[in-house]
């Protein structure tokens, strides 16, 4: 049976955030496992405030954040390409959805591309918030209407309130993404294959060698990426690589020149640039912080 990741992967000094988090991950209801990589969920009861910084993975999230006992907010978080830093006081709670890379697809019905950097209210009708904000990417297809219909059931569906046990916030969360009875898709299932593929292999550095591998066009896999994954195949890529080099500071000083051609930077100074980049930090200066 699969198990949630156990990795820490985009998160900066995790030790310090499980010291002062409860963090924890479960495995959404076998149907649902094609999509959604995991639910995780956050308790917290701080006594100063708290600032967490995390390297987005190339996937989507559903959000569910409650604060000291106020209303629960939702949000559906497209993949964010910048370093992520949020700051928590007081006590409160979160339960998200990580759907796999591409695996978000079957419930936007609609290009990913779309929420690639952006934070959405769930049951925003993009249509309404085009209308407020003309930036508002352009919904498409006749399923326009944001994350509060079950497309399938063409009634409404409430958020689900994530309280109580670690097993009831599971179930209301799996009860909130059966509702929309997601159908397999040839696409979705080749997108999330690649994705997986990217993540589990070191030796894919190239989008050009992924696509022959694959026997398509670089085109047609640039296209099919930015539709299901919401980024191109080149920023999955690199993403990976940077997330691993990240993983092996919190696990000792790797040797850096070995690691960037392991990773297919040209050389040292060009990983080095692209990790200050993405953390905010050189990796000498991020592996200082975490002692």
């Amino acid at each position: 049976m699969r198990q949630p990741r156990a990795d820490d992967r985009g998160i900066l000094d995790p030790a310090r955030l499980r010291r002062e988090l409860r963090f924890r991950r479960h495995l959404p209801a076998p149907a649902l496992r094609p999509w959604v990589e995991h639910y995780w969920l956050v308790d917290w009861a701080l006594t100063a405030p708290f600032t967490q910084q995390v390297v987005p993975h190339p996937a989507v999230n559903v959000v569910f954040r409650q604060d000291a006992g106020g209303p629960e907010a939702a949000e559906v978080a497209g993949v964010g390409r910048t370093l992520f830093t949020v700051t928590l006081t007081g006590t409160g709670t979160v339960s998200g959805i990580q759907f796999r890379p591409g695996g978000f697809r079957p419930f936007w019905r609609r290009p990913v591309a779309e929420l690639t950097d952006r934070h959405v209210p769930l049951g925003t009708d993009p249509t309404a918030a085009r209308a407020a904000d003309p930036t508002t990417p352009r919904a498409a297809g006749p399923h326009a209407t944001g994350l509060t219909t079950p497309h399938a059931a063409g009634s409404a569906a409430a958020s689900p309130r994530c309280e109580g046990t670690d097993d009831e916030r599971r179930r209301a969360l799996d009860a909130f993404l059966l509702a929309w009875a997601p159908q397999p898709d040839p696409a979705t299932v080749e997108a999330i294959t690649l994705a997986e593929t990217i993540r589990t292999d070191r030796s894919v550095l190239r989008v050009d060698d992924l696509a022959r591998r694959h026997g398509l066009s670089v085109r047609r896999l640039q296209r099919l990426f930015l539709d299901h994954v919401g980024v191109g195949p080149k920023w999955v890529i690199r993403r990976y690589r940077l997330l691993e080099a990240i993983e092996q500071v919190v696990t000792g000083l790797p040797d850096w020149a070995t690691l960037a051609a392991d990773l297919g930077y040209s050389d040292q100074a060009h990983l080095a640039r692209d990790f200050a980049a993405v953390t905010g930090r050189t990796p000498t200066g991020y592996a200082r912080s975490l002692r």
